[in-house]
């Protein structure tokens, strides 16, 4: 570096210079949609949050579609065709906001327009994919039954012939969107192997009852799906899979998401840590100017933008064409895990007011608590890179 050269100046919200990664685009995008998240979900996340739902749920829907953000990164019938890391960016400022919010574009674009839109006929694309992604239609992702999670092949959903129809029968749990959606990509085991099924929800025998009394995820809808003799046409069946390939090569999208977002969560806590601890005062000064504060704001702010520089990895590679499974598992291990940590640490700093809503920390940090463990538990994550680095099978 030559004598004469000048550095740019230190930038606390981005100490690695991260945006230098970005273009114009970029930049455009991240901002368009932490602009919306400001305006439409932080005035009213707090008491969405404490009352237990997501009132108005199909507007933000139309308005999240509006934005290009629902199948973002997926090409035709409407879709923004933007990259995977722009995706990955609005990801992280939707789940900035809360994850709940970030959970309802995931489930919508990453799983339910992606299992269509990568294994649909082109009626089934025509049909759903463009009301989908202006948010007239919501979806939702039908795997995880009450005692099948982590293992999906043992699934006990099934769908029989009937003449040319298809009968549905089974239950699945846990389903993001699933009360307030118009059409549900059901996974079910048939005589020829696992298959998906487009169902349309107003079909007689489907329903969709809310599941209450969640202590995270809060401000999010999560359903039971319950199939009784649902009968569907013979072209409900996604034809271009069979196997568990499909279920899991949406899942591994979305998780690509969950990479990104996590960090949204961490950055929203640690910035609340931040900004108390240069007002808060204990023995006549702001805690933030004590030794112990430091080490804990550094160390935090080390982890989050290390999770940040893996997402842009990540995204890089999916854009071209190069990310692996089990790098997906290395991204959302990491940084879920990373983001609680940093919740638990940015409580710590705000003492007895990092529990009240009145701050976003314990509501992130409880929100994670799902985001850990949904679309692959840490343990099932450890065991994908565990195989992968060993070439031994440890699963069974």
């Amino acid at each position: 570096m030559s004598s004469s050269s000048k550095l740019p100046s230190f930038d606390p919200a981005d100490p690695l210079g991260l945006d230098d990664l970005l273009g114009d685009d970029d930049l455009a995008i991240r901002g368009t949609v932490r602009s919306w998240a400001a305006d439409r979900v932080l005035p009213h996340i707090a008491e969405w949050y404490e009352k237990g739902e997501l009132p108005g749920i199909r507007e933000l829907a139309r308005e999240l579609g509006a934005l290009g953000a629902l199948g973002m990164s997926l090409q035709g019938y409407g879709c923004a065709g933007a990259s995977s890391v722009q995706y990955g960016l609005a990801c992280l400022e939707l789940e900035a906001a809360d994850s709940g919010i970030r959970s309802l574009v995931s489930v919508q674009g990453s799983l339910a327009m992606y299992a269509i839109h990568r294994f649909g006929s082109e009626e089934q694309k025509q049909r759903w994919l463009p009301g989908m992604a202006a948010g007239e239609i919501i979806g939702c992702f039908g795997l995880t039954e009450p005692d099948h999670g982590s293992d999906p092949a043992g699934m006990r959903t099934h769908a029989k012939r009937s003449g040319d129809d298809w009968v549905l029968n089974g239950r699945k749990m846990w389903i993001t969107n699933g009360s307030v959606s118009g059409v549900a990509v059901v996974w079910a085991q048939t005589d020829d192997g696992i298959r998906g099924f487009v169902v349309p929800t107003d079909t007689p025998g489907f329903s969709a009852p809310e599941i209450k009394h969640k202590w995270s995820l809060r401000a999010s809808v999560t359903s039971e799906l319950i199939l009784d003799e649902v009968r569907l046409p013979g072209d409900a069946v996604l034809p271009d899979v069979t196997g568990l390939k499909g279920p899991l090569s949406c899942l591994s999208h979305a998780r690509y998401g969950i990479v990104w977002g996590a960090m949204g969560a961490a950055r929203s806590s640690f910035e609340a840590a931040v900004e108390y601890s240069k007002t808060r005062e204990q023995f006549g000064r702001p805690i933030g100017g004590f030794q112990l504060t430091q080490a804990k704001l550094a160390d935090m702010a080390v982890e989050l933008h290390k999770g940040i520089l893996l997402a842009h990895h990540l995204g890089r590679r999916l854009d071209a064409g190069r990310l692996r499974p089990e790098q997906v598992s290395f991204g959302k291990l990491n940084n879920v895990r990373e983001a609680i940590e940093i919740c638990r640490t940015s409580r710590t700093i705000l003492g007895a007011n990092g529990i009240s809503l009145e701050y976003p920390v314990m509501r992130h940090a409880t929100n994670l608590e799902s985001v850990l463990t949904y679309e692959g538990t840490v343990e099932m994550h450890q065991l994908v890179l565990g195989k992968a680095l060993t070439g031994l099978d440890a699963f069974r």
